[in-house]
C-alpha cells in the first residue's frame, strides 16, 4: 500500500517561505480548520481571524504554515519555525519539473524562463548543468529564499 507524504521545511519565516513555494508550485494555502472559505477569499486573512478568535498571541502566529496542491495530487508542504540557521547543504531537495517532455535547447529555454520567474519571487540561481545524453537532460540548481537547494528539472 502506498502512503501520502508531507514535506516539512525548517524556516525562520514560515509565512514568507510558504508563500514562495505556493507561487513557485501553483499551490494554495489551506483555510483554517472548520472554516469554509467562499470563492476568492484570502486564506491567510482567514487564518488571522481564526488565530484572533483562538487568542493566539501575535508573536506566535508565524510559527507554522502550509501549502497544498489544489488538485490534491502533490504532497502537502509544511513549514515550521526554528531558531537555528541552515548550516550545511540540505540532504533532500525538491526537483521542480518545469519542462516535461521537452529536450535540448527547447528544454533549457523553458528552464531558463522558469528560473527567471522564480528569481523574481526570491529564489537564487546557483548553476546551470547542460544536457549530457543519455544520462542527463540538463537542469538548473537554485535555492529558495532561505537557502534550501532545489533543481529546475
Amino acid at each position: 500500500m502506498s502512503r501520502q507524504i508531507q514535506i516539512t521545511f525548517d524556516a525562520h519565516d514560515p509565512s514568507a517561505l510558504s508563500s514562495f513555494w505556493r507561487d513557485a508550485l501553483g499551490y494554495v494555502h489551506p483555510g483554517p480548520p472548520g472554516v469554509a472559505l467562499p470563492p476568492g477569499a484570502d486564506p491567510l486573512a482567514a487564518w488571522d481571524e481564526f488565530l484572533d478568535r483562538a487568542g493566539v498571541p501575535q508573536d506566535q502566529r508565524n510559527t507554522r504554515s502550509a501549502v497544498e496542491d489544489p488538485d490534491g495530487a502533490g504532497p502537502r508542504l509544511f513549514f515550521q519555525q526554528v531558531p537555528e540557521d541552515k548550516v550545511a547543504k540540505n540532504r533532500v531537495h525538491l526537483d521542480v519539473r518545469a519542462a516535461p517532455g521537452l529536450e535540448g535547447e527547447e528544454r533549457m529555454a523553458a528552464l531558463e524562463t522558469e528560473c527567471d520567474r522564480l528569481v523574481t519571487l526570491g529564489a537564487t540561481r546557483v548553476r546551470r548543468f547542460e544536457p549530457d545524453p543519455p544520462l542527463s537532460a540538463g537542469f538548473i540548481v537554485m535555492t529558495d529564499p532561505e537557502g534550501n537547494e532545489f533543481c529546475l528539472d
